[in-house]
């Protein structure tokens, strides 16, 4: 247990230091939300991504490998198509527009894009951002109580509380530059610890030709890429909704913050790669962690959930003890809290931003110094991640049943429906309006919450629709609606503008 503990405090420690370093360099607002756009390819791909995956890669993406075999591998597949998107075809126009507009929120990029003349889209999309981002914060603090748990024995609201503790300590030092910093150490962590456990656990198995056979005695439908009984409708809605979880990449603001923070397009470029390969590699292996551990720990006829907990998400920690020696487990302790840390830190930091500066400073104080602005952003730091713990321990209390992976697709679906769309089409149509973009976000927002519980409790399609879950429809009504009210209500003035934009 020593070098559990060990491996736990050098981490921190690594943690804070990384905070105090970045705390030096934060004077203004700038500072504190994009870092004063300073980062390199390197960190900004690693902070991107490993934002993007959170806890439920490591707990939830190798649990559901565990629980659904080889149809799991559907959402390796569609991270990769999401990433390579984001960062081939949007990033560098993204990346070009918010420096010519001089935004430092996304936020920022949507009011100038539209030339809003009123608040109501900031005030919408702020507060939007950050219902949303406080069920995905407490998703992430939620796994913090249960990788303690299941690591280290600690009763899981202490295990919340401390890693609470920890990401607001260097969060509010540090702020952007800090979670920045942090994510590019955490995320070559966990790139490093996924990557190595499949590999090590498979080597050290005798019987490792054996592999499919024994998954096809344990359940068939683990090594069909349908699932159990093949192609069929509800089958197929599953997959679907798997396949499209990438789409989150597509615009989601603790994402693109990652954009406006780098340093210029050249960045853009070499940054694409890393992003790809880092995405690949990580989710791969993630998937392949939780198929070798049903393979380990379970026999035909046996519930995987009563060996591996619920929604098998302890298939890693499991995974690891049977694997490596105790040593080593303290740095797979280390590499889900990374997983979790590195969300939590973007996600405080961008809607402590969100709140300081697109609500308080640019509608009720525009002449708020830079100094009392990253003073306010930092005590709406500590707000938010309050608000968060206490959204965490009362689910942990209402809802034992809950799963990791589902908690967290909540929140990132909720983001990404009510933001994605409005990006994508705010890029690549010159006829989008403001007007447009409010109603996609209002109908992505709702039909978030309407599709998880209303559409999904219905008796006939309901089932369909929480195999496919919530993204999907909220994600396609969003952009459909945008499409209608902008051919409805077109603006020839604002075509023209950015078209004078896209070419300046």
């Amino acid at each position: 247990m020593f070098e559990k503990y060990f491996m736990i405090a050098v981490y921190f420690s690594v943690l804070l230091l990384l905070g105090y370093l970045a705390s030096r360099r934060v004077r203004t607002m700038r500072d504190f939300v994009i870092g004063g756009k300073s980062l390199g390819f390197w960190v900004a791909a690693f902070s991107a991504q490993a934002t993007g995956e959170s806890a439920w890669l490591l707990l939830g993406l190798t649990g559901m490998g565990a629980m659904v075999g080889f149809s799991a591998y559907w959402v390796v597949l569609g991270e990769i198509l999401g990433v390579a998107a984001m960062w081939f075809l949007m990033a560098g126009r993204f990346k070009r527009l918010t420096d010519q507009y001089n935004a430092i929120t996304v936020i920022d990029y949507m009011v100038s894009r539209f030339r809003c003349n009123t608040h109501t889209l900031r005030i919408l999309s702020a507060t939007a951002l950050t219902i949303f981002v406080l069920i995905y914060i407490a998703a992430q603090i939620d796994a913090t109580g249960s990788a303690f748990e299941t690591f280290l024995d600690w009763n899981y609201m202490t295990g919340a509380i401390v890693g609470f503790v920890i990401v607001t300590t260097y969060c509010i030092a540090g702020g952007f530059l800090a979670a920045a910093w942090t994510d590019m150490l955490q995320g070559a962590i966990m790139l490093a610890c996924l990557v190595l456990l499949p590999v090590v656990a498979w080597l050290s198995l005798s019987n490792s030709d054996a592999i499919y056979s024994s998954l096809s005695a344990i359940d068939p439908g683990l090594t069909q890429l349908w699932g159990p009984g093949g192609f069929t409708l509800m089958n197929l809605a599953a997959v679907t909704g798997m396949a499209l979880i990438g789409l989150g990449f597509l615009g989601s603001p603790q994402v693109f913050a990652r954009l406006i923070a780098i340093r210029d397009e050249s960045q853009i470029n070499r940054g694409k790669w890393v992003a790809v390969v880092f995405t690949l590699l990580a989710d791969f292996s993630a998937v392949s962690i939780g198929v070798l551990g049903r393979y380990i720990f379970t026999t035909e006829g046996v519930d995987p959930e009563a060996v591996l907990g619920n929604g098998a998400q302890n298939v890693l920690p499991e995974l690891v003890s049977y694997t490596f020696p105790p040593w080593l487990v303290g740095l797979y302790v280390a590499a889900v809290l990374s997983a979790i840390m590195s969300t939590v830190s973007s996600l405080i930091v961008m809607a402590a931003g969100s709140i300081t500066h697109d609500l308080y400073e640019r509608i009720y104080n525009p002449n708020l110094t830079d100094a009392r602005a990253a003073t306010l952003c930092r005590r709406a730091t500590l707000l938010l991640a309050g608000f968060s713990l206490g959204i965490a321990l009362l689910v942990s209390v209402l809802s034992p049943e809950r799963t990791i992976f589902w908690f967290v697709i909540f929140g990132w679906s909720g983001i990404a429906a009510t933001f994605c769309p409005m990006i994508i089409l705010s890029l690549f149509w010159e006829r989008f309006t403001e007007r447009a973009a409010i109603a996609a976000m209002v109908t992505g927002f709702s039909m978030t919450i309407v599709s998880k519980f209303v559409l999904q409790e219905l008796d006939s399609v309901g089932p369909y629709f929480t195999a496919l879950e919530t993204m999907p429809p909220s994600f396609l009504s969003a952009l459909l609606v945008g499409y209608f009210v902008a051919v409805r209500w077109p603006d020839q003035t604002l075509a023209r503008t950015f078209r004078e934009d896209l070419s300046s």
